[in-house]
């Protein structure tokens, strides 16, 4: 039996495969998912999503901004913001964007301001991570 995964953005199916296993960043850590799973709905955080494919032991990664999952009868619907294959994203580029929020939310005292950059530092921080990962 497999996992049947649906990654959906406002306008479009993202990403639609059969999965082996999956690694969501739930609002309280990563929760991984595998065939006959207990039904669930859980929040989604900013990060990555892991997907071990069928027929590799390489993982599939994909930069999610927020959202929720839905987990019944090995499906797996995932509604997000934005979402991001981590193959397609420029490593310079990730690194020099997670640097410059970094030291942007490290030098912020105004707290409105700051709550805008740690959304911003949060995707950047999983672009870059992605990279490392």
């Amino acid at each position: 039996m497999t996992l049947d995964i649906s990654i959906i953005v406002p306008d479009r199916v993202f990403w639609r495969d059969n999965a082996k296993e999956v690694i969501l960043p739930t609002l309280s850590g990563q929760m991984g998912v595998l065939n006959n799973h207990i039904p669930l709905l859980t929040g989604l955080d900013t990060g990555l999503v892991l997907i071990r494919p069928l027929d590799s032991n390489q993982w599939i990664t994909v930069v999610v901004l927020g959202g929720f999952a839905l987990v019944n009868n090995n499906k797996i619907t995932i509604l997000v913001n934005e979402a991001e294959l981590g193959s397609e994203i420029n490593a310079e580029e990730a690194e020099q964007n997670f640097i410059a929020s970094k030291l942007s939310l490290e030098n912020i005292s105004d707290a409105k301001k700051k709550i805008e950059l740690s959304s911003q530092f949060k995707r950047a921080r999983a672009r870059f991570v992605r990279i490392v990962f």
